[in-house]
Parts: C-alpha cells; structure tokens; sequence
C-alpha cells in the first residue's frame, strides 16, 4: 500500500485507504487487522487519525472490534471505487462540485425511496456525529460529513451508483485540496451544512423524494458557492 505524505494525509485519507484494505479481505470476513500504532505507520497518519477512521467504519458495519483482542473485518465490504489514476491531475474543485450536484440529488432521492429501517439507522446514527463534532475541527467535520453523504448513498440501493459516489468522493478528499475544503468550512458554515443534513434526513426519513432531493442539491449548492469564493480568496492572496 502506496504511503501519503504524512504532511498530506488526515482520517479522511486514512479512511479511503482503509476500505481498500479491507476489501482485500472481503471473502474472509473476521480478518484481524494490524493494531493502530502499525496502520498509523503504514498510512502514513497518527493515530489519532487511525482511530477516527476505524470509528467511522466500525459505525458502518465493516469491522468490529474487541477489547483485548483487536480489529476485524466484516460483515460487509465497500464498494471497489473506480480507478483514480489520472483523474485528480484532470479535474479541479469545481469540477468535482458539478459532478456531485448531478449524481448526490438523485443519490437522495433513491434513498427516500428504498432505504430500509437499517439505512435510516446508520444515517441517523452518523448525523448524530456530525452534530457532536467541534466547529473547529475541520478533520474530523469532513470525516463524519463524507460518512453521512455515503451512507445516504448506499440506502439509495444502487450499486453502479454508489460505486461513482466512492470515486467522486475519493477524488474530492484529494488532500491538495484540503486548504480550500477547510476554507469552506468556517464554523458559521458547518452550521448551516448541519441544518442542510437534518433537512437530507428529515425527507428521507418522511419518504418524500422530492423534498429530499431539493434539499440536497440547495446543500451542494451553497458548498459550491463556499468553494467558489475560497478559490477566489486563495487567487488573490500574493
């Protein structure tokens, strides 16, 4: 497994790599996996951002742990992403935030629509997170974030699609563009995203499609506004 910069890398960085970890064990669920201190030093990350990536994950359903024994994998397995190779060097910020407004919408939609008592848990359960999370902590503001918005992905019911949604979310977390990401990210902001999510959630949760799709694309919307003026402010910085 290629190493990050440790300059570079997050528990987001942490999390993607994870998954591709675990995948590799998919038909042996129960696979224990290298303690924290040994993933910190092959992902390059602390442990801190070990274990916030675990959190994530084991809230997911794919590991499970015990204390005194260790981290395992299973039940289940994410989706193989797309291959990267190439993408991030084409595409930019912007970019990703026309490609997200097209599918994320349709995303929320299909999931007012198909997601079962389980998918509503596991939303529910991530929102709660994100409620929980510090403004001031944009690491770990962007690692429940990008949690839920997967989550609402997979209730969606549609493989092809949540497999564009890993690859567009991974290309996202690109950690060159984790300045501009954190300059959207003022306490202020994250605020108003959190009013967005709860909106997400409440459609989904009422079965309203409709409603759940607006308030997704009104959310990326404004996170794409945020990012347009963060790239504006980071031009005309000398």
């Amino acid at each position: 497994m290629e190493k990050p910069s440790r300059y570079l890398a997050n528990s987001s960085t942490a999390l993607e790599q994870l998954r591709g970890l675990i995948h590799q064990h998919e038909s042996t669920p129960g696979t224990p996996l290298p303690t924290e201190r040994e993933l910190a030093e092959t992902l390059g990350v602390g442990r801190r951002e070990v274990r916030r990536a675990l959190d994530v994950l084991e809230e997911e359903g794919r590991i499970w742990r015990k204390q005194g024994k260790g981290t395992f994998t299973g039940p289940t397995a994410p989706v193989t992403p797309i291959a990267l190779q190439g993408l991030v060097q084409q595409t930019n910020m912007l970019e990703v935030m026309e490609a997200r407004l097209q599918i994320e919408p349709g995303l929320a939609r299909l999931a007012a629509l198909r997601a079962s008592p389980e998918n509503v848990a596991l939303m529910q359960r991530m929102l709660e997170r994100i409620d929980n999370v510090s403004p001031d902590d944009p690491d770990l503001n962007e690692l429940w974030d990008s949690a839920f918005h997967r989550a609402i992905a997979e209730a969606a019911g549609n493989r092809l699609m949540l497999g564009l949604f890993d690859t567009l979310d991974a290309v996202r977390r690109e950690p060159a563009w984790q300045h501009l990401r954190e300059l959207a990210r003022t306490p202020a902001k994250v605020d108003r995203y959190n009013d967005h999510h709860h909106r997400i959630m409440q459609a989904i949760r009422d079965r309203q499609p409709k409603a759940a799709a607006t308030a997704m694309r009104e959310h990326l919307l404004d996170l794409q506004h945020a990012l347009t003026q963060a790239i504006h402010l980071e031009d005309e910085t000398p």
